[in-house]
């Protein structure tokens, strides 16, 4: 499995792991013998288990909404520590581009436009979590700061639906085609995290303004992405978040050899579906560039055809919240997806 301070003794799918304390590990011995991870499927009871005791300690990496630890923190700062560290966690909404109505470049840039993600942000997360406009943090080396920006600008999506032939002509305020046929979409994410939940109402408000109709379908993690997403099975919208490393290059999800099928047994994590040569070279070219300087004004080329395509509509970059229990010391967040376990041997209790 892996040679770390700790060796995994037992597994229950869904429920838990339990680690014991590795008596080969040739590093700093461990403080406790035994570690139990839980698997909680929903925020809401990640604060019941943290109060009851069931569990000690709320990891960032996949914890508490940032809304949620800032309202408990409020309320009971004196009973735990927390903590909040900016990451490359980038939040966003893949979109379906075998969708006729999203495979329209001008739609893709309207729904973008229609929406404030600045106060969004502010209102809901504190101001703490920037604005993504690509996949690529500000925290990260390659980031262009230069690239291309869709600003939030409620007027310009509805020229740009005007002129993909969505017009809005009826009392409802619901733009149709030619056909009659209104501009409706699904949007999903995963059921039970708060902080979603209250950003598809944000965005389903200001969709609705400039005239497209948006419904909600959720559902629980375990199908979003064990089906859902994995299978692309969403016909609009699917809005979750990738855990990156820095300078994480993003074959994966945007090579057009990557695109889940039946075929290829849904390996790959392209969901979107999104094709553009010119956008494979500049993956392939990255991964074997050794110089740093030719490296980066790779990087810069893709984010700026990342920009103009919108294969995914970015939302921001998280800060994850750490919430701890008093007398556990030495943990160290990391803010991308190098888990906290990876220095475990350092934690300790301290009264």
């Amino acid at each position: 499995l892996w040679f770390g301070p700790y060796r995994v003794v037992r597994v229950e799918p869904g429920a838990a792991i339990e680690l014991t304390r590795n008596p080969t590990w040739w590093g700093k011995p461990a403080a406790f013998e035994t570690v139990i991870i839980r698997i909680v499927e929903n925020t809401a009871a990640l604060e019941v288990n943290l109060r009851s005791g069931a569990i000690d300690y709320i990891a960032g990496e996949l914890g508490l909404s940032l809304d949620q630890a800032a309202a408990m923190e409020e309320r009971e700062g004196d009973a735990w520590d927390f903590a909040y560290k900016a990451g490359l966690i980038y939040e966003h909404i893949d979109l379906n581009l075998d969708n006729p109505v999203l495979a329209d470049v001008r739609v893709r840039r309207a729904l973008l436009h229609a929406i404030d993600r600045e106060t969004l942000s502010e209102r809901l997360f504190f101001g703490r979590q920037p604005v993504a406009h690509g996949p690529v943090s500000p925290l990260d080396w390659v980031y262009d700061a230069d690239l291309p920006r869709t600003p939030f600008d409620p007027d310009a999506a509805r020229k740009l639906l005007d002129e993909a032939g969505w017009t809005n002509e009826k009392p409802d305020g619901l733009r149709r085609n030619a056909a009659g046929e209104p501009l409706r979409l699904e949007l999903g994410t995963t059921a039970g995290n708060r902080s979603r939940e209250l950003v598809q109402q944000v965005l389903q408000a200001a969709w609705k303004d400039v005239g497209i109709d948006v419904r909600i379908r959720n559902q629980p993690a375990r199908v979003f992405f064990g089906e859902t997403v994995s299978k692309r099975q969403f016909s609009g919208m699917a809005m979750y978040a990738w855990l990156s490393s820095p300078e994480s290059v993003p074959r994966s999800t945007l090579h057009s050899t990557m695109i889940p099928t039946a075929e290829n047994n849904w390996s790959g994590q392209n969901y979107t579906g999104y094709r553009n040569p010119d956008v494979d070279v500049l993956l392939d070219s990255i991964e074997v560039e050794l110089d740093r300087g030719k490296r980066r004004a790779l990087w810069a080329e893709l984010q700026a055809a990342y920009a103009r395509d919108l294969p995914v509509l970015p939302l921001y970059f998280r800060a994850t919240p750490y919430v701890f229990p008093k007398w556990l010391k030495g943990v160290t967040p990391t803010g991308h997806q190098y888990s906290t376990t990876l220095w475990i041997e350092e934690w300790r209790a301290e009264e």
